[in-house]
Parts: structure tokens; sequence; C-alpha cells
């Protein structure tokens, strides 16, 4: 399997896509496959699912909730860019601002957004709890435990909502989640992945979406 040969997974579960969005989406693979021969930020063994283990993966979130023009949008832990690289080619009229504690991480990130175009995009090199500002969401991929994320973006959010959910923490977690869900039951909300997407990948992915403390859902 070549390093790019699994793009069709895209455009079969996106396929409304614009040409403009598409470029973007073709213009990312290859920035991504040169910049992690430098910054491992995919596992080697894994480039050949760049698009379907990576960026349909990002794009889940948006079939979750699609996020509005205007809104803001921190991406906590964002490594090379994901979720928050293929979410802001997805929503260029939302704010994405991409936070990692670890810099070098940042600038493939930097380069991805370049090569897709994005001024949607901006980057940080902090703390999650240390960042200004406030968001409609904060999204995460497979970064912390749920009470953690939970921890450090207590105090991000708007206090009025855009949308149709409460503004909260989206985030991609695989496995048994019940341990680090427990103390939220009141108010988590966990989607399968397979409730999107046809493929035996998504089979133990899932979404969890954990509205602010101060609203419910």
């Amino acid at each position: 399997m070549g390093p790019l040969s699994d793009m069709d997974s895209l455009w079969k579960f996106f396929p409304e896509l614009s040409v403009k969005q598409r470029d973007a989406f073709c213009a990312i693979g290859p920035a991504y496959l040169e910049w992690n021969e430098r910054i491992n930020v995919i596992s080697r063994k894994d480039t050949a699912h760049l698009y379907l283990h990576h960026v349909v993966h990002s794009l889940a979130i948006a079939r979750f909730l699609q996020f509005l023009p205007g809104a803001a949008v921190m991406d906590v832990g964002t490594g090379g860019g994901f979720p928050g690289i293929p979410l802001a080619i997805l929503f260029p009229q939302t704010r994405f601002l991409l936070v990692d504690s670890i810099a070098k991480k940042l600038k493939v990130a930097s380069a991805a957004a370049e090569v897709a175009g994005l001024d949607n995009v901006e980057v940080l090199h902090a703390r999650a709890e240390e960042v200004p500002g406030r968001f409609d969401f904060v999204v995460s991929r497979a970064v912390a435990p749920l009470p953690v994320l939970a921890g450090w973006t207590r105090n991000v959010y708007k206090a009025t909502s855009l949308h149709g959910l409460p503004n909260g923490l989206i985030c991609l977690k695989g496995g048994d989640l019940a341990q680090e869900t427990a103390a939220f039951s009141d108010r988590v909300r966990v989607v399968n992945l397979t409730d999107y997407f046809d493929d035996p990948w998504f089979a133990e992915k899932k979404i969890v979406y954990l509205p602010n403390g101060k609203a419910g859902i």
C-alpha cells in the first residue's frame, strides 16, 4: 500500500467537499509525510493510513457537530494538527487555536496549515490551562483522561452558545471509557464512530462530549 493510497476513504465518507477543500486535503498528505521524517507526529507504521486513521478520524467531530461561522475552537494537545487542521479545512469560517506543550510538533501543524492555505488557524506553544481567551468548544484526540481534560479546560468556555449544544469538550477516544466517564455520568455523552463510518477500524473509536460544568445537556 502506497503512503497516500487511502485518500479515497476521505472522498468516500465526505463526498460533499468543495474543490478548494479537496485541494487542501490533497496538499496536507505529502506535507505530513515529509515532516514526519524529521519530527515524528504519526507512527511510521501508520503513514499508509494517514487519511483514514488521522484525517477522517479527526473529521468524525464534524459528524457530531457542525461548527458555525464565528465560533472559536481550541484543539488541546494538537501534536501535528489533529483534529484541528482537518476541521479547519472543513469549517473555514470557524477560528481554530491549536495548542501543544511540545513546540517542535507545532512546526508540523503550522506547515500543514500553510500548505492547506488556512487563514483560520493559529498555533500556540502552551499548556491548555494557560491559554488566554474564551472558546465555544475544545476538541482533542487521545490526549489525556476525561477528568484531566475537564480540569485543564474548565475556565475556557464562552458564557453563551452559538450552537444547539452547550459549549464544552469534544474528545476522540477509544476502548473502554467507563472509568474515566463515571464522574460525569449525569451529563457526558458517548457516541460510537461506527454510527458515522462503516469501516472496521472505527469499531472501538468513540466521541465523548462533555458540556461545560455550568450547562446541562
